[in-house]
């Protein structure tokens, strides 16, 4: 009930938005259709993010980079590797199956051994891997951006996509399509399959799920497969719309952003994790339009305060953490 409530208002809230601001072409409404897909993206890394927290109670600082190696996959199969015409979605596929067994690996190699040790010991190794994974890129690839084509280019017939007097980038429509198959698919799965509820009784009580017959390390296992998965349909996702390739873009773009959300919605909420991302998302296009829109006497406000989105949004989520700290859909502090 709670997540319909707060998914209701948001949508209530940015639907009045838009149709205020129709017909007004220096308006908020371009920047409100580019704030949700962008919150999508955090919404899917941040369903990540919460899931290792739950089955492990440990921040993954490595969730950024399985959407960045990727990102990385699909431009060398795409663009180094021109003569075998390699199909994008082919390849996005083979980058998604490259990433999953990553992270199965990392789960096998660094986290099951690390899983009874002090927890900031497990996120200090999340750390490391990541660091190891932009050392590798930038190795691999050299700092110099990249480019990567977006999975769909143009709407099937040619015509564009206008919502609002917006000329919306089918990407966009594709990250946000995405986003409604992933939340229904997962809500289905962790309310209604018996796997689901077994991972998510493994991330209240690891002895007692051992207790009734149902297998910790598997769980674990699941747990950071599907991590790694939704960190790789989102490295796919974004990249293309942030308009360059480097090492490390997702953690340095995406990462905290998504941390956010997740501790805005909930860090024990899955549903939260996509609210959370969501709201990120718009509110930092909101805080972009603002501060190019509004003057301070003879100023703009983002000349007064040039980090205002952030500004913003870190006071948003102060906000959120002395009403309601266990977030907006959590069910702890």
């Amino acid at each position: 009930m709670r997540t319909a409530i707060v998914s209701g208002a948001i949508v209530a809230l940015c639907a009045i938005i838009l149709i205020s601001g129709s017909g007004d072409d220096t308006g908020p409404n371009a920047f409100i259709i580019i704030g949700v897909s962008q919150g999508a993206v955090y919404g899917l890394v941040s369903l990540g993010l919460v899931l290792v927290y739950k089955g492990s109670r440990v921040f993954n600082f490595a969730q950024g980079e399985f959407g960045s190696i990727a990102a990385f996959i699909v431009y060398v199969l795409i663009e180094q590797v021109r003569s075998m015409e390699i199909p994008y979605g082919v390849a996005a596929l083979i980058a998604v199956i490259g990433v999953v067994i990553i992270g199965l690996i990392m789960e096998r190699v660094i986290v099951r051994p690390l899983l009874n040790a002090p927890r900031v010991t497990l996120l200090v190794a999340t750390i490391a891997f990541a660091l190891f994974a932009i050392g590798t890129q930038l190795l691999l690839f050299l700092p110099e951006p990249k480019s990567l084509a977006p999975i769909i280019s143009k709407i099937p017939g040619g015509g564009n996509v206008e919502l609002f007097n917006f000329i919306v980038e089918p990407q966009r429509l594709l990250v946000l399509a995405i986003l409604v198959v992933v939340a229904g698919v997962l809500g289905y799965f962790f309310s209604r399959t018996d796997l689901g509820l077994a991972v998510l009784a493994t991330s209240q009580d690891a002895f007692a799920t051992r207790v009734v017959g149902i297998g910790v390390e598997r769980m674990s296992r699941f747990i950071w497969g599907t991590a790694a998965f939704l960190g790789a349909v989102a490295g796919i996702l974004y990249v293309p719309l942030s308009g360059a390739l480097t090492p490390g873009v997702m953690t340095s773009g995406v990462l905290i952003p998504s941390f956010t959300g997740a501790v805005i919605g909930g860090m024990t909420s899955l549903p939260g994790a996509f609210v959370g991302g969501v709201i990120v998302g718009i509110v930092q296009a909101l805080s972009n339009w603002g501060s190019g829109h509004y003057y301070l006497g003879e100023r703009l406000w983002q000349d007064i305060v040039p980090g205002g989105p952030d500004v913003l949004l870190m006071l948003v989520l102060l906000l959120v953490l002395l009403i309601r700290p266990q977030g907006l859909l959590g069910s702890e502090a």
